[in-house]
């Protein structure tokens, strides 16, 4: 099967969903039921998601039914919790909703419990009390289970490293129809394939962490006017390639619209946010800051001491669901000539149709492998550059893949698997030994391939 058609509509004939109903206790919706539409919605709406029928699973063994059930029929599953990692060419018949699976325990002694359908604010807020904290993504709004299994590349990354580093057990229903507690010492080929491997080795019902402490960061974000992009992206880059490990730090230019939420000041005109977190000592912060400060007149300034509950603060992503088109690749280096390429393309006078176009710096933690080998490859990876647009808006996909080609030459490494939008892109994510595993877990753990996105390994 090509992974760029579609993986819906395979059967020739209807499948038996009153047989899932029978055997699951949350609710099976099939096209036209009244159920169906905000079963199947994903955050991207410009990502079609049209499965023959959803399950809103309520429990792990509803997961298993609903494997088993595809395994006997000859279907292909997809797993959904918030929708943000939708890909329309990786939906198959049936779509397994794990939003219901909610379960979340923080342990004071600094670890958690969620499972599959928690988001990070919740985890967030209820690691705060004690001090703690997640690794978790650049908005809270994210799913915990999908942005780790992808790698979990985070507003503290170069701190503590990737979300999948502080993984202590997963549980998984695979494509056998069996669930399964993966440790690294239970199963640990799952345990490698799960943690980098975006899902291709099965459902996550629950998975368990390690958290940090830290109640509070030094950060947020510093805005200017686009106009003075050149010179901050300048002063940005030398900054930046100084800092400790103690900061993490991105900036991103904006083509933000007049709405709700969006400050004045920052509406309907192109600017820049420097991005930065830092998890010391917050009067070294500070100092450690103040040559961003004076890069150029600031129209905005929201980096000061904060509680780790204002994470979201630093990189303003938006919460509501929205159609995006989005374009990423990580960058060897980001040398002037990148940075010239980059705003010639986006910057002041480009007309660029981008609404946001990021460049995060990598390196620290992030470079490092975790105490437990895993399927991501990317990280000697020194940035990530991100693009999103609105799709009706013309051109926009024309014009990232003509970004893409402006910044060529330092597009180099594994992308990573958070950032593909593509299907046929996930293999790119993984170097050759990588995707042996991961293939081989596959043929063992989902001989049948009833997993959706293993399909995308070539498996």
């Amino acid at each position: 099967m090509s992974i760029a058609e579609p993986l819906v509509g395979l059967l020739p004939a209807p499948a038996p969903f009153s047989e899932l109903r029978a055997r699951t206790t949350g609710t099976v919706a099939v096209k036209g039921d009244a159920d169906y539409e905000a079963l199947v919605s994903p955050w991207n709406l410009a990502i079609p998601v049209r499965p023959d029928a959803v399950l809103d699973a309520r429990t792990a063994q509803d997961v298993v039914e609903a494997v088993r059930f595809a395994r006997r029929h000859r279907l292909v599953v997809t797993p959904q919790a918030t929708g943000h990692g939708a890909i329309s060419a990786l939906v198959g018949q049936l779509l397994v909703a794990t939003a219901g699976l909610d379960e979340c325990v923080v342990h004071p002694e600094g670890w958690a419990r969620v499972g599959a359908g928690v988001k990070w604010l919740r985890v967030v807020e209820a690691a705060a009390p004690y001090g703690l904290a997640p690794l978790s993504g650049s908005i809270t709004d994210v799913g915990v289970v999908g942005y780790t299994t992808g790698g979990g590349l985070g507003p503290m990354a170069r701190t503590y490293g990737l979300a999948i580093d502080r993984v202590r057990a997963i549980e998984v229903v695979t494509g056998d129809g069996v669930l399964r507690r993966v440790t690294p010492t239970a199963h640990p080929e799952l345990f490698f394939g799960l943690r980098g491997g975006k899902g291709a080795l099965g459902i996550v019902t629950a998975i368990e962490f390690d958290l940090v402490h830290q109640p509070t960061f030094y950060g947020g974000s510093l805005w200017f006017d686009g106009e003075h992009a050149a010179a901050v992206i300048e002063r940005w880059r030398d900054w930046s390639d100084g800092l400790p490990e103690l900061a993490t730090t991105s900036f991103a230019l904006f083509q933000l619209p007049a709405m709700p939420g969006v400050p004045p000041e920052l509406a309907e005109r192109l600017t820049l946010s420097v991005r930065y977190v830092w998890t010391g000592d917050a009067a070294e912060g500070a100092r450690w800051f103040a040559d961003m400060r004076e890069a150029a007149p600031v129209i905005l300034d929201d980096v000061s001491n904060k509680p780790y509950t204002a994470i979201d603060s630093v990189h303003t992503d938006p919460l509501d669901p929205l159609p995006a088109f989005e374009s990423a690749a990580v960058l060897t280096g980001f040398p002037a000539e990148a940075a010239d390429a980059l705003l010639a393309m986006t910057g002041p006078g480009s007309a660029s149709p981008q609404v946001l176009v990021e460049v995060r710096q990598m390196g620290g933690a992030t470079a490092r492998a975790g105490t437990h080998d895993s399927a991501f490859c990317s990280r000697q990876a020194a940035y990530s550059l991100l693009t999103v647009g609105i799709p009706e808006i013309p051109g926009v996909e024309d014009h990232a893949s003509v970004v893409q080609r402006a910044l060529g030459p330092w597009i180099g490494g594994h992308r990573l698997p958070n950032f593909t939008f593509d299907a046929g892109e996930y293999v790119d994510a993984y170097d050759e030994q990588t995707l042996a595993r991961l293939r081989g877990a596959i043929r063992t753990y989902d001989p049948d391939g009833v997993v959706a996105i293993g399909h995308a390994f070539g498996a």
